[in-house]
């Protein structure tokens, strides 16, 4: 037995005429290891738990797909959860992982404030956790995150420097670090061009598609403005559900961009213009942190911030006359 277990893990070299042979039996038996039993004689399961807040939003299977891949180029296979943002369901999650043995998580936090004990906890209990674009405060773990201030200003001067003084924004819920980072960019650029925040033109989309539907309708039709800055890209399409019902025509009436760049974005009339981000390389990056944390739990906790980048299109360009 302990020849087939070499072959089959691959730890003690063999003859290429002995594996042959080895895998000829396996097959013809349709042999499977036990790998919970191995696990619990060497500790690890060669498993990562990944755990995103909204698998219907296209960014995630983008960084799903990115940590999967270097997941699997070390030899670890990925498990992944889905917790709509609710705390609780991530408590319970990070519970079901630590119970199945995961050598690790990777973890897009649900709120990164308030009560984060399961995210210690499970720290503690010896489970390395890599947050990527969401990092929770007070806490020390490694990171994989955006620079959101810089590249929400940055969208928003879009906007402004193409003639637009009356800038509203569809915001996340204010518990996510993320929808804060991006609502102060938006107020920077604002100052910045000399204009005043309006606390009006702020309205909270949810970071989801059906509540940002409802709070584009009632922002466009109480208060007007002329170009909205959206703080991802499923809130933007819920704007552009709200532009439709009621007739307006983007850009002409209202301009948008967005952050985030999903893969429907030049698939939509107009185009949409978007900060991107790299959301394959979030998730690629904060796997192979984990496995380097792994392979070295007493390295100091690393942070890592990756570009986005603006690309212009349709959704926000419009001759100067018709700017009011």
């Amino acid at each position: 037995m302990g020849t087939v277990s070499n072959v089959l893990s691959g730890a003690v070299p063999v003859s290429s005429k002995l594996r042959e042979r080895v895998m000829a039996v396996v097959k013809e038996l349709d042999y499977h290891p036990n790998h919970i039993a191995r696990s619990l004689k060497i500790r690890q399961t060669k498993m990562l738990g990944m755990v995103v807040s909204d698998i219907t939003n296209p960014f995630f299977p983008q960084a799903v797909r990115g940590a999967e891949d270097a997941a699997w180029a070390r030899h670890y296979m990925l498990i992944t959860f889905n917790t709509d943002d609710q705390l609780d369901r991530e408590r319970q999650v990070l519970t079901a992982l630590r119970t199945r043995r995961v050598d690790g998580i990777l973890l897009v936090a649900a709120s990164t404030e308030g009560d984060l004990s399961h995210i210690t906890g499970s720290i503690e209990a010896g489970i390395p956790i890599v947050c990527i674009d969401r990092k929770p405060k007070d806490i020390q773990v490694d990171t994989v995150t955006v620079d959101n201030v810089a590249g929400a200003r940055e969208c928003v001067t879009h906007l402004i420097n193409a003639g637009h003084r009356n800038v509203a924004v569809v915001t996340g819920p204010m518990h996510v670090e993320v929808a804060r980072e991006r609502l102060e960019g938006y107020k920077q650029a604002l100052r910045q061009a000399g204009i005043q925040v309006d606390a009006d033109l702020i309205c909270d989309g949810g970071f989801r598609l059906e509540p940002a539907y409802r709070a584009s309708l009632k922002l466009l039709k109480e208060h007007a403005p002329s170009a909205v800055f959206c703080s991802n890209a499923m809130m933007a399409v819920g704007l552009m559900r709200a532009l439709n019902e009621m007739q307006l025509r983007c850009p002409d009436d209202v301009a948008i961009a967005t952050f985030d760049d999903p893969p429907f974005a030049e698939a939509l009339r107009p185009r949409l213009t978007a900060m991107a981000q790299p959301a394959y390389d979030l998730g690629a990056k904060g796997a192979e942190l984990l496995l380097d944390r792994i392979q070295n739990p007493q390295r100091p906790p690393e942070h890592i911030v990756l570009n986005t980048e603006l690309r212009v299109r349709e959704s926000s360009l419009r001759s100067a006359a018709a700017i009011r």
